[in-house]
């Protein structure tokens, strides 16, 4: 007898539904009929079954502390930094925990079963490394969490970065990290990124750095983190985040740095929520996106992925942690309205980010893990367009959150009607 059987699920890109049976927390089987008994059955009735979200890029030590101790009256990334800085001193451990885990249980309820944090290690107690690392155990049984050591005042412009950013891995931290644009000098950013790839070969970590978060088109760190990579033998192993740098530079040199990506094999990752409300801040008219080049990197084979970023906190001021959100405005930004455009943004709050993670037993393929959502829509664009509801999220076989079918309101003349439609189908 099978744990679970989730029947009539549609996948994208199939055109009959399948039914998944699920066992000892894998998926054991996916037929398009699967005659077996189960303890618990599941009919997705036609909607749309995926792994589960990736938010690849995320701040979860700085979350849900919006107006602490102010608020970002700019909107710039520099006063986000300045005004981290003020809060910082007055961190509080329980704090730090309480507001993870609220952010986790939003994350949970969304459908996001893996996040990437970036947490500051420019603190001499790594207050919220501690506090983070035992939220990251806390929460395996619901969702994966791995941790970034992220020297968010310079790794050489913080004098005691690099000694902290060592012993944060020590104490358990997956990633190494880094904000060479950040660094006093260009050289130094360039140095940068030379030491903490060098630092993640030793230790056989990945690596994803902050990189030419900036509208400055002269911000090429991407360049020389493509050149290490390669140099290090660190292929697949690497992420540029952020890169936004691109989105000012002229064709011929961006067309360079895209072939050179991809050579490195370095995935990229994008947080349009952030990178478009940061970005351009110092222009009138026309003003710049910001976002970097999501869909000439993604038709030259680059793993593109998105992250959130922020969530309430000094650097943005919305947010709760919905990656439908995320792709929501990333494919109005980067302008992918095609139908193959459309899947790869889902690709890019799915599989694309669990890619850059590295995340083992993804997927809906027998022996992965049995980690799905079931959304209300029948296919990805419908899930962007409607920022679906989540019906089902599916942790190892088991339903962890769950919530009722949404009838949606439309307005008919004068009069106001709630009524269950799908596709944009009026009743009669």
């Amino acid at each position: 007898m099978l744990d679970l059987i989730i029947r009539n699920a549609r996948i994208s890109g199939e055109k009959d539904t399948v039914d998944f049976g699920c066992q000892d927390g894998r998926i054991v089987e996916r037929v398009h009929h699967l005659d077996a008994p189960a303890h618990q059955e599941i009919d997705a009735s036609g909607n749309l079954v995926t792994p589960p979200f990736v938010d690849s890029h995320f701040h979860m030590d700085s979350t849900l502390t919006y107006g602490r101790p102010r608020v970002n009256q700019s909107g710039t990334l520099l006063e986000g930094i300045a005004l981290w800085g003020e809060l910082k001193p007055d961190l509080d451990f329980d704090d730090i925990q309480s507001r993870a885990r609220l952010l986790c249980r939003w994350a949970v309820g969304k459908g996001n079963l893996a996040i990437r944090a970036h947490v500051d290690v420019c603190d001499p107690a790594l207050l919220a490394v501690r506090a983070l690392l035992e939220i990251r155990e806390e929460m395996r049984p619901y969702l994966d969490i791995q941790l970034v050591a992220f020297p968010q005042d310079g790794y050489y412009r913080y004098p005691q970065a690099g000694a902290l950013l060592e012993e944060a891995l020590d104490l358990g931290v997956d990633v190494v990290g880094g904000i060479p644009h950040f660094e006093r000098t260009t050289a130094q950013g360039t140095r940068s990124v030379s030491a903490l790839c060098e630092l993640a070969a030793q230790r056989g970590l990945l690596v994803d750095l902050h990189c030419d978060e900036t509208d400055d088109p002269q911000s090429r760190h991407v360049e020389a983190l493509a050149f290490e990579t390669q140099r290090l033998g660190m292929q697949g192993r690497v992420c540029g985040s952020h890169l936004t740098s691109m989105h000012s530079m002229d064709n011929y040199y961006a067309g360079k740095l895209i072939a050179l990506i991809g050579e490195a094999e370095l995935s990229v990752i994008a947080n349009p929520l952030i990178n478009i409300t940061i970005q351009g801040r110092m222009e009138t008219y026309p003003k710049r996106r910001g976002l970097t080049r999501v869909k000439e990197m993604l038709e030259q084979g680059i793993n593109v992925a998105f992250g959130h970023d922020c969530v309430m906190d000094p650097w943005y001021s919305f947010g709760s942690h919905d990656m439908l959100e995320v792709a929501h405005m990333g494919l109005h930004v980067g302008q992918m309205t095609g139908v193959d455009q459309v899947r790869s943004v889902f690709d890019a709050v799915t599989v694309n980010a669990a890619r850059a993670m590295q995340l083992e037993g993804y997927g809906l393929d027998p022996g992965c893990n049995a980690d799905m959502v079931i959304l209300q829509a029948e296919d990805p664009m419908e899930a962007v367009r409607l920022r679906a509801h989540r019906l089902f999220v599916i942790r190892r076989g088991e339903v962890i959150a769950s919530s009722p079918e949404v009838n949606s309101t439309v307005t008919l003349g004068k009069t106001q009607e709630a009524v269950g439609f799908r596709n944009g189908e009026l009743p009669d």
